[in-house]
Formats: C-alpha cells, structure tokens, sequence
C-alpha cells in the first residue's frame, strides 16, 4: 500500500516489435503508483539486469528518494529476480516483492499502464528502429505524465499530483462546476456537482474487505 510519492513503485518490461519479423525492442518502465507517475523508463535491445540496475539507480537518484523508504514491485522475470538486482537494492535500502506465482494480474499498474501505452491510436504495429521506438515512447511518456486525465487519480494528471497541485487544480474545477450549477441547476437533479477526490492510497494487492467498486487503472 502506498499513501504518499515513492513509497511504492512498480516496474516491468514489455516488447516493442521491431521491423523485422521476430525482431524486438525491450521497454523498462518504473511508475510510482500512488502518483501513477513514470519516474523512469528505457529502450534498449536487449533485457539484461545490468540495464534494470542503472535504470533503477538513475530514478531513485533522480526522485531523491531516501533509504528504506521505496518499495519495489514486479513480476517474476529473469531479469527482476536476478541476484545482483537484490543486492543492489538491498545497499539501495529497497524493499523488493514479486507478483504471486501464475498470477496474471499481480503487477496490475503496470500492465494497465503498457495497455494505455498499446491502445494508442499512433502505436505502429512495427518500429522501423529503435530510435523510432525511443522516439515515440518519449512522446507518450510525456503525454501520460503532463496531459493524461488519470481516471484512477481523480482526472488529475500525474504531473499535477507529483507536484503537488491537486487542491490548486480541484477548487479551478469546483468553480465551473459552482457556476454550471448557478446557470443550470435543473441539469442536477439529486445534488449540486462536486469534484472527485483524490484516492487515499494505492494497493498492489487490495484486501477483499478494502475493495470498491472502483477498480479502474488507466
């Protein structure tokens, strides 16, 4: 569970086929899932562990995250179970966990987030190299973090709430919302509109008896 930035972060590689049949780019993609924030992500050709380490050591050095704070979360590849991974992440003071044996959904922020990523209407069936392939992540990682209206943060984007922004940008909101409903109560029948909140925390795996109704991801 996290309630607050860099407290858990879940991060997987996915493929991104190149123009070659068979042939394909390996995509590393770390998020902070409380901010649903992409505080780090890398294309390269090949998906050894010492790539996963720098990747890694550059995002916790980059987000200043302190010692026996963050919580590192992933699916049970070769890569993310490698030995001189734990190591470094145990000098790093991070706690790592593995999604469950053969259970699909046990890194769901980050599978939703390369679904996102996939359902693009831009994303091209093949990159003609991996500097393409770099280029349009760039492009999307952008998106995502300044633009994307996150339905499970509340249509805030991740940017907004990774800095900080969120009662700034939540009382904007209420202010249409109060001079909609000024001009057109009629349009509200049961009460007047008010703007979501945002979630109090963020579970990788959420107890039966904490769920809600609202699963929603994206």
């Amino acid at each position: 569970m996290a309630t607050g930035p860099n407290q858990v972060w879940s991060w997987d590689i996915t493929k991104l086929s190149g123009l070659v049949k068979w042939s394909y780019y390996h995509l590393y993609v770390i998020m902070d899932i409380f901010r649903r924030y992409i505080v780090g992500w890398m294309v390269a050709h090949r998906e050894p562990s010492a790539l996963a380490k720098k990747l890694i050591c550059e995002s916790i050095d980059k987000q200043q995250v302190e010692k026996k704070r963050l919580t590192l979360h992933t699916d049970r590849g070769s890569s993310m179970k490698s030995k001189s991974l734990a190591l470094l992440l145990s000098d790093l003071g991070v706690t790592k966990t593995h999604s469950r044996p053969h259970t699909s959904n046990d890194n769901p922020y980050s599978e939703s987030q390369f679904k996102t990523l996939k359902y693009r209407p831009a994303f091209p069936k093949r990159f003609g190299s991996i500097e393409d392939a770099r280029g349009f992540c760039r492009e999307f990682f952008e998106w995502y973090n300044k633009k994307h209206c996150h339905s499970g943060i509340a249509l805030y984007s991740p940017e907004i709430v990774h800095y900080g922004q969120v009662e700034k940008v939540r009382a904007q909101r209420q202010e249409v919302l109060d001079a909609t409903y000024q001009h057109h109560p009629e349009r509200f029948v049961k009460k007047p509109p008010a703007t979501q909140k945002l979630p109090e925390a963020a579970w990788i795996n959420k107890p039966a008896l904490e769920q809600n109704s609202d699963k929603s991801l994206h």
